[in-house]
């Protein structure tokens, strides 16, 4: 049992939220303004509501709600599947949805949103409009080499996709620029402090930083590691079941992706990274699952050095808790 006086859970679409209390039962509300208003207005005071994390749909909600003092928690969807999955449930609506989030959220230890700065905002929409960018760019540099292969490119095709291109290389600097002089308001030295680290990058010490709000948000590094889902996870049962370990990938895709890619660098540069990978690929086991271990040293590396101030030093980080 919790807290609170009464849980809600939030099913959200594009249109309509439908909503389904512990007590009150089940509503469903316009997805705008007027709508959060009205839902509002039949909160009881001391009220959780819980929802699950969407592409889009669920932030305008939760920012309203918590700037309007009401307590939310946002979910990582995977975790409402398998709830709703180990029910064995049968029917799946808008509305069954909404309960299953009630009753999760009833049941389980959830996690309390705390709203998105302004800046914060602002560069997690740069950073996913940079990622369509990026993505455009890349199919039209394959339409480039792939028109060039057929040895006779209609010209005007070949200038077009140049154009193309070339408008892709300025939108992608703009961006990248924007997200830079946004974080460096606020966080320069921190941003000096990440780009120390060897094979940490630019862009993944930018995202570091706005994703964790300068690293504020999290009091340890496992609690960081599990954030964005780089936690190996053990699967064993009896004397039968052995399972590889594996990482949770319960977290922040876009931060994991950008980890392991830094750990390939990390592996060539950074000491203490250096002698994980070389100790797990000596003792037989994938390379794979080496990077693994190296994306998780390199963010408790970058852990460490934010919360103390101080630049990478390789006789420290080296001998950091596991």
């Amino acid at each position: 049992m919790n807290k609170y006086k009464e849980t809600y859970g939030v099913d959200i679409s594009k249109d309509v939220f439908d909503v389904y209390g512990s007590l009150s039962g089940h509503h469903q509300f316009n997805n705008d303004e007027y709508g959060f208003k009205k839902f509002l207005k039949v909160l009881p005071k001391n009220s959780l509501v819980a929802m699950e994390a969407t592409s889009y749909y669920h932030y305008r909600l939760a920012q309203f709600l918590y700037k309007n003092s009401v307590v939310v928690s946002v979910i990582n969807p995977l975790s409402i599947k398998r709830f709703i999955q180990m029910k064995l449930a049968k029917v799946k609506t808008d509305k069954s949805d909404a309960k299953a989030i009630c009753e999760y959220a009833k049941t389980n230890k959830i996690p309390i949103y705390n709203a998105l700065t302004e800046v914060q905002s602002e560069c997690l929409q740069l950073f996913r409009l940079l990622d369509t960018y990026l993505k455009q760019r890349t199919a039209v540099k394959n339409k480039i080499h792939g028109e060039e292969a057929l040895g006779v490119p209609s010209k005007f095709v070949y200038r077009s996709l140049n154009r193309q291109r070339k408008q892709l290389d300025k939108e992608v600097k703009a961006i990248e620029e924007k997200i830079l002089s946004l974080v460096k308001e606020d966080q320069e030295q921190q941003l000096t402090l990440l780009t120390s680290v060897p094979g940490i990058g630019r862009k993944t010490a930018l995202f570091l930083i706005v994703i964790t709000d300068g690293f504020s948000k999290f009091e340890t590094a496992s609690q960081l590691c599990s954030y964005v889902g780089i936690t190996p996870t053990t699967r064993e049962s009896g004397s039968s079941v052995r399972g590889r370990a594996r990482i949770s990938k319960v977290g922040n895709r876009k931060l994991r992706n950008l980890l392991f890619l830094c750990a390939f660098n990390a592996c060539k540069h950074n000491k203490g990274c250096r002698e994980i990978y070389e100790r797990i690929v000596n003792k037989g086991k994938s390379k794979k699952l080496a990077l693994i271990a190296v994306a998780n040293k390199l963010l408790k590396q970058c852990f460490a050095i934010a919360k103390s101030g101080l630049p990478y030093d390789e006789t420290y980080v080296s001998v950091l808790p596991k």
